[in-house]
C-alpha cells in the first residue's frame, strides 16, 4: 500500500470531475484498511468507492482511501436458497451478472445500477420494485475509530427509502467491507409490474420469463433512458423521489390529476421526481457543460470541463422551480462534497 499525492479524481467518480485527491491510497484487504485508518500523520481521511453516487465541487483535502476489497463466496445454503458474502469492491452489476450465471435470483432488477457493492446499503439501493434491504442479510463495517469489525443486522442498518444507518448517526464512523445476501435457487419470485418491465418482455414475446430475461429487459430498459457514465459524465438520478402524505398528496393531485404516482401504503404516496423536472422545463436544458438529460430528466450530466459547483448550481435551481411550481421540495440522491 502507497500514499501518493496530488492524484486526479476524474477516474474516480462517475461524472468525471476533475478534482484531485492531496493524498490517495489504495486498499486490497482488510489489513490495509486497518492500517490506514491507524495512520496518525493523516488525521482527516475521506472513503471512496465507485464514485457512482458522489458529486465532488472542490479538491480533497484529505487521504483518500479506495475501498478494492474483491471476492464473492457462499456462506450458506439449502435446496432453496443461497447466503453469498460479497466483498465492498465487487461491481455491483458485475456481481449480479455473476448470480444470474449461477441461477440465483433476487437481484435482477437491479440490473445495471452503477456503483460497488460496499455502498449499496448507505443508499439502500434500488430499482423497478426491488430494494437492496429485500435481500440483505447483514454486512460488516470497520469503525474508523477503534478499527474492530462490527456485524450489522437489517434491522441495525435502519434502512428507509434510499436511506440507511449509514447515512445518518453512522456517517463518517464506519467502512462497509462486505455484504450479505440471500438469494433464492429455485422458485424464484418475479417481479416484473414495476415500469415498463411487461411491455419490454411483451416486445420479446416473452410470456414466462426467467430471472436472466427480467435482467435484460431492464438493462435495455436503463440503456434506452440512462446516459452510460464512460459517455457522458453522471452519477445516474440525481434526486431523490419526493414521498408525500396523504394530505400531501390529495391537495397535489387535485391541482395536477395528470401526474403519475405510486402508491406506497394507505398513508404515503411516491411521485416520480423526473416528472417533476420535466414538467419545470429542464429535460434537456444545459448551462455551459452541466446540463439535465433529454432522455431522462432525473439524470444531470456533465457534458465535458463542467465544475462540480457549476452542476450543483443546476441542480439549485431545479430545486427553486420545482418547490415553486408544484410546492414540492426535491432532494439530491447524490452525495455531494462541498
Amino acid at each position: 500500500m502507497h500514499i501518493l499525492q496530488n492524484i486526479s479524481l476524474q477516474s474516480y467518480n462517475t461524472f468525471g470531475i476533475s478534482a484531485k485527491a492531496k493524498h490517495f491510497c489504495e486498499v486490497s484487504n482488510i489489513e490495509e484498511l486497518k492500517n490506514v485508518f491507524s495512520l496518525k500523520e493523516y488525521p482527516t481521511k475521506f472513503v471512496i468507492s465507485g464514485g457512482s453516487n458522489l458529486l465532488l465541487t472542490k479538491d480533497i483535502e484529505a487521504l483518500v482511501i479506495h475501498i478494492n476489497l474483491k471476492g464473492i463466496s457462499i456462506i450458506e445454503e439449502d435446496n432453496d436458497y443461497v447466503i453469498l458474502k460479497v466483498m465492498a469492491g465487487e461491481n455491483w452489476h458485475e456481481m449480479i451478472l455473476w448470480t444470474l450465471e449461477n441461477n440465483y435470483g433476487g437481484l435482477e432488477n437491479m440490473s445495471l445500477i452503477p456503483g460497488k457493492t460496499g455502498t449499496a446499503p448507505i443508499q439502500n439501493i434500488g430499482a423497478y420494485g426491488v430494494e437492496l434491504k429485500d435481500h440483505f442479510v447483514s454486512c460488516e463495517a470497520l469503525h474508523t475509530e477503534t478499527l474492530e469489525i462490527k456485524s450489522f443486522s437489517k434491522e441495525a442498518c435502519k434502512f428507509g427509502y434510499r436511506d440507511s444507518y449509514f447515512k445518518n448517526e453512522g456517517k463518517g464512523k464506519f467502512v462497509i467491507t462486505s455484504v450479505n445476501l440471500k438469494l433464492t435457487k429455485t422458485n424464484h419470485i418475479l417481479n416484473t409490474s414495476y415500469g415498463s418491465i411487461e411491455e419490454e418482455l411483451l416486445k420479446k414475446n416473452i410470456k414466462k420469463p426467467s430471472i436472466q430475461d427480467i435482467s435484460n429487459a431492464v438493462i435495455t430498459i436503463r440503456q434506452s433512458k440512462l446516459p452510460d457514465p464512460k459517455e457522458i459524465g453522471n452519477s445516474g438520478s440525481f434526486f431523490k423521489n419526493p414521498i408525500l402524505s396523504k394530505e400531501e398528496f390529495l391537495v397535489f393531485s387535485s391541482e395536477h390529476p395528470e401526474a403519475p404516482f405510486y402508491k406506497i401504503s394507505d398513508t404515503l404516496f411516491k411521485v416520480p421526481a423526473g416528472w417533476l423536472i420535466e414538467q419545470s422545463g429542464f429535460k434537456g436544458k444545459r448551462l455551459g457543460d452541466a446540463g439535465v438529460h433529454k432522455k431522462q430528466a432525473l439524470v444531470l450530466v456533465n457534458y465535458g470541463k463542467a465544475t462540480g459547483q457549476e452542476i450543483l448550481n443546476l441542480a439549485h435551481t431545479i430545486i427553486s422551480e420545482v418547490r415553486n411550481k408544484f410546492g414540492i421540495t426535491i432532494s439530491p440522491e447524490v452525495n455531494i462534497i462541498r
